[in-house]
């Protein structure tokens, strides 16, 4: 292809190529992004068990150490969500490659052209395909929920070892039924989110 030719000019050859290299660059940005996600997953996964650890290992450390577990596994959850709407944006584009290029190649039968069009408008208006709370959904049925329920779990052992329940709870001020009532409250709306708000393809 000459340099600053007319698009419609493009031959065949010319297309194929330019989908080719961009699908190349797409599983790029797409394995670049899987890192991202690993990374604070294992953030959570390491913050979560020290914490959890140490907190039952040590009657020095307070109870309240384990909210800070909480504290950190919502950060994290919440930059896990971005990020993967980001990922479901490029995501979307190589399956699109997949089955409206690729699959057409491999069978010789051609594809609906409405994957161009799809794709096309992903790259004008690079929406992500889920909101926020979908992303939220996910990403607390594969990681984080499981890991708040470890923290919670880890903190009410310690309650009972160590200063017993309700009363022990107490943070300050704070009575521990309060205490305890608040985080498992909490706890109950993320269960809720991630069940009321799974994307369209989960089904």
């Amino acid at each position: 292809m000459q340099a600053g030719a007319p698009l419609a000019e493009l031959d065949a050859r010319d297309t194929t190529n330019a989908i080719i290299h961009f699908y190349r660059g797409e599983l790029a940005r797409m394995t670049a992004y899987r890192v991202r996600l690993d990374t604070t997953t294992n953030w959570a996964v390491g913050s979560t068990a020290a914490i959890v650890t140490f907190g039952l290992g040590s009657s020095q450390l307070p109870h309240s150490v384990f909210a800070l577990a909480f504290f950190l596994d919502a950060i994290f959850v919440w930059m896990e969500a971005q990020r993967f709407r980001s990922y479901e944006i490029i995501r979307r584009r190589v399956r699109l490659l997949e089955s409206g290029f690729y699959a057409g190649v491999l069978d010789g039968q051609s594809a609906d052209p409405e994957w161009r069009r799809q794709l096309a408008r992903s790259l004008r208006e690079p929406t992500p395909p889920i909101s926020v709370m979908q992303a939220l959904s996910v990403r607390l049925r594969r990681t984080h929920l499981w890991m708040m329920a470890v923290a919670y779990a880890g903190w009410v052992a310690k309650l009972e070892l160590e200063g017993g329940l309700p009363e022990g709870a107490a943070i300050g001020a704070v009575r521990g039924s309060v205490v305890l009532g608040i985080l498992a409250l909490v706890f109950l709306i993320l269960v809720f989110v991630s069940l009321l708000y799974r994307p369209p393809e989960e089904g």
